[in-house]
């Protein structure tokens, strides 16, 4: 036992040496510190008082916090999308094994809108939505920080502007074309939404600047960076294909349906808080949001988000 203490006292001796500190100075610290406990680690204090309502509907604090969620699980995937990024040694049995944690947390998005279908009474939400306008989800800068994330920026732009961007192209006039942009404009007179001045006005700088970072290290540029027998690696390539799958049709579709649910179930031309034509914005068929072109066949393509699982099936041998 005095061995293992005297070793453990030379390696803390020698950690805060590397770094000019005393380990005495630090050990007389320990002897003050607290017991470290469940309820400070995890800070559910802080936490579980960050649900703030606007009305006295009960079930707005259930969207709330289900959108709150949501948000913590987007940052669980930006964190493991972040390690393939700076990965410096990157080899396909860890980029496979964080793609398959991504769509997890993914797959648990896309089954919890149960709880947005079946938590809530449809009456509740059609009051204290009007509370909400003009916030929206739409307004999720993680969630638009995971699409620059995960693949090249010619796949989020517009279908009909496509044609007219290439990598010469300046990122604040590409960002202008981003596909998601024509949910927050006029489509007369081309003028952003209040919902869209808000959103840019708050997140545009470090949206530019998180692009620029990963123009080259998102998720499909580090794929295809990787030397040509590795990229065709079974288990990688459909680890590839679900983590797409998952994020632009299966979630996209569950949060779709939910909308669905609520937005027309007294009004058949009720408009998203932010004022959007939601259907056509949301909608993978409208769109076609594909991280992972090359990994996709023409059909798939063309039957991308009809009957949402449609046209999709994990590669075989």
């Amino acid at each position: 036992m005095e061995n293992e203490t005297e070793k453990l006292f030379e390696q803390l001796k020698e950690k805060y040496s590397s770094i000019g500190q005393d380990v005495n100075t630090h050990l007389k610290g320990l002897l003050q510190a607290k017991p470290i406990t469940y309820w400070d680690y995890i800070q559910t204090d802080a936490l579980l008082n960050l649900q703030i309502q606007r009305t006295v509907l009960p079930d707005e604090m259930v969207f709330i916090m289900y959108h709150q969620i949501n948000e913590l699980l987007f940052k669980m995937i930006l964190h493991e999308i972040h390690q393939v990024a700076f990965h410096t040694h990157l080899t396909t049995e860890f980029f496979s094994e964080r793609l398959l944690r991504i769509s997890r947390y993914f797959d648990m998005l896309s089954s919890s809108f149960e709880i947005m279908m079946n938590g809530m009474e449809v009456k509740q939400y059609l009051k204290f939505r009007d509370t909400l306008t003009p916030a929206s989800g739409f307004q999720s800068a993680q969630y638009r920080m995971i699409e620059f994330a995960s693949t090249e920026l010619i796949n989020l732009i517009d279908n009909r502007f496509r044609s007219t961007i290439d990598r010469n192209t300046p990122f604040e006039h590409a960002y202008d074309h981003l596909y998601w942009q024509a949910a927050g404009k006029n489509h007369k007179s081309g003028d952003k939404s209040t919902l869209l001045k808000l959103f840019e006005e708050r997140y545009i700088d470090d949206f530019i600047v998180f692009m620029k970072t990963y123009n080259t290290l998102n998720l499909w540029s580090k794929y295809k960076s990787l030397p040509e027998n590795e990229r065709k690696e079974l288990d990688l390539r459909n680890a590839m294909r679900h983590y797409d799958h998952t994020v632009n049709v299966r979630w996209v579709m569950a949060h779709y349906h939910a909308a669905e649910k609520y937005l027309e179930s007294e009004n058949k031309t009720a408009k998203a808080t932010g004022g959007s034509d939601w259907k056509k914005y949301m909608h993978p068929q409208y769109q076609k949001r594909i991280f992972f072109p090359d990994l996709w066949t023409k059909e798939e393509f063309e039957f991308w988000g009809i009957n949402n699982l449609e046209g999709y099936q994990p590669l075989e041998k």
